[in-house]
Parts: structure tokens; sequence; C-alpha cells
């Protein structure tokens, strides 16, 4: 599942199976808790859904980013008006069982507030497996079994992750796609899923690996794949709107060349040092 679904990060990968290979084993296994560490775009969520998917178990994900009130995580007291549990309690329900598969995303980007908790701390209690047996929501107000949850988190970055509860996470770093890595994606991946998206067949239009190498060097600068993605979505788009209008002239294969017409005039360039010393380039 996890090589159908990602290209490469073999480290990751190697990761997760012997996490799984240690579960198959050993039942009640206290697990890790994986924080997936990469730049934008690179496949952090899209991971934590192949996992869940292997494990044949239900996924439910929440972004953490900007959240700054600890009841969000551990529940209102029942005497506020407009009082819910909190979103990992939540979660469980919307899944409908006690072992699913639980992303946290953006975990970096937690807001902190005076007024009302540090949500980061009330995540400890969730997330530690020592002691999330018994956590407590302020709503139910008895202690809940968190243990059998998997969860994974993910960040850009892990300088802003308080210390505290970075010490509880296993992180994996998932760097940046090079460029040929980047075609090959975009050959696997990228390309069936916008023929589709835009209703074309492969019979109405084909990018060659060399146009696709010109649109990451003109026309992204990036580690993930995102805006690559979108400048493939803005192809597609062009040549399903000539389909639509029955055009008799359709270019069903796209050159370098042809580039301009499509996504105008690059926007990057490459700086490369001359082959003679001058001022001000390294």
């Amino acid at each position: 599942v996890l090589d159908k679904d990602h290209y490469n990060l073999k480290e990751a990968k190697e990761r997760i199976v012997e996490f799984l290979a240690v579960r198959k084993l050993k039942k009640d296994t206290k697990g890790p808790i994986i924080c997936f560490v990469g730049p934008p775009g690179v496949g952090k969520t899209s991971l934590g859904k192949s996992i869940a998917k292997a494990l044949n178990r239900k996924f439910a994900r929440f972004s953490i980013g900007g959240i700054r009130d600890e009841a969000e995580i551990r529940g209102h007291r029942r005497t506020y008006i407009g009082s819910m549990p909190g979103r990992i309690i939540q979660l469980l329900k919307e899944a409908g069982t006690m072992n699913p598969v639980i992303m946290l995303d953006e975990i970096d980007k937690m807001g902190q507030d005076m007024m009302h908790g540090d949500p980061a701390s009330a995540l400890l209690e969730a997330l530690d497996p020592e002691q999330n047996n018994a956590f407590t929501d302020h709503y139910l107000d008895i202690k809940f079994d968190l243990s059998k949850i998997m969860f994974i988190l993910t960040a850009n970055t892990t300088y802003q992750i308080p210390e505290a509860l970075l010490d509880r996470l296993e992180v994996i770093e998932i760097p940046g796609y090079i460029a040929d890595e980047k075609v090959k994606i975009a050959r696997k991946y990228l390309m069936p899923r916008q023929l589709a998206e835009n209703g074309l067949d492969r019979s109405d239009l084909q990018i060659p690996n060399n146009t696709i190498m010109s649109i990451i060097e003109n026309y992204t600068d990036e580690s993930g794949l995102r805006e690559l993605e979108r400048k493939i979505a803005t192809i597609c788009r062009k040549t399903a709107r000539k389909v639509a209008e029955k055009h008799t002239e359709i270019k069903k294969m796209i050159q370098p060349k042809d580039l301009t017409s499509y996504l105008g005039v690059p926007k990057e360039f490459s700086l490369t040092a001359g082959k003679k010393d001058e001022i001000g380039v390294v």
C-alpha cells in the first residue's frame, strides 16, 4: 500500500513497517507517536492516510494549527453554554471505533494563549503512552482510554514544537524531492490524477519527461509538489477546453517550447555561477 501511494520515502516506509511488525507480534504494545517533519507538499498527510489503509483502520484528521485554547483538546466543563467534548473524543465518535489512526496536522503551528491555558500541555496527556489510558476529558468527566489510538503528527519544522512534547515524539524526517524524483512522481501519480479530474484520456494529452523537467525548472520553486501539480492541472484544463469546444487543432504532445502558450512566461530562473570569477556571485 505504501509503495502504491508514495514514491521513494524509503526510510519513512521502513520505520512504518517496523512499527506495524511490532504491533502484529505484540498486540498490547504502547506504540511510539510518529511525527513526520518536512517541507509543505511532500506527502506527510497522505502518508498518514496510507498507514490507516494498510492497517485497515478508520482514519480521522484534525488540523491543530492556530488552536490556542486548551478546551479544544480537553473539552469544556459542562457549566458553559455551548460546551462540548474535546476534539480527540469527537474524532473517536466520528470514527466510530476505539482504535482509529488519528492524524494531528501542523503541530508546530499551535498557538499559545495566557487566558485559555496551553493546548500543547493538554496534548501531552492525550499522546503520552504512559498516561493516556486514563485521559480525562472535562466534558465526559470520567477517565477515558486513548491507548489504542495510533497518533501520527505532522510538522514543517521541529524548532517550534514545545520541548516536552517533542521529547515524546519519534521524528521521521521527510526530505524534499530532487528534480528527477519529481519527474517520476509527476509521471506516475500527478498526471493520471489530473487527467481523470479534468475528464481527459491519455490519448488526449501527453506531457513527456523533458517538458515536466522544464516546468519544474522554469515555473516552480519548492521542495514539495503542489505547485507542479497546479501547473499540470492548468495544462489539462486548457486542453479540456479545446476538446470541449471541438477544436480541430489540439496539441496532444506538449513540448518545452509550447509551455509559454500554456503557462505564460517562465517565472523562475536557476542562477548558476559563471565560468569566470565575478564579484558577488557564489
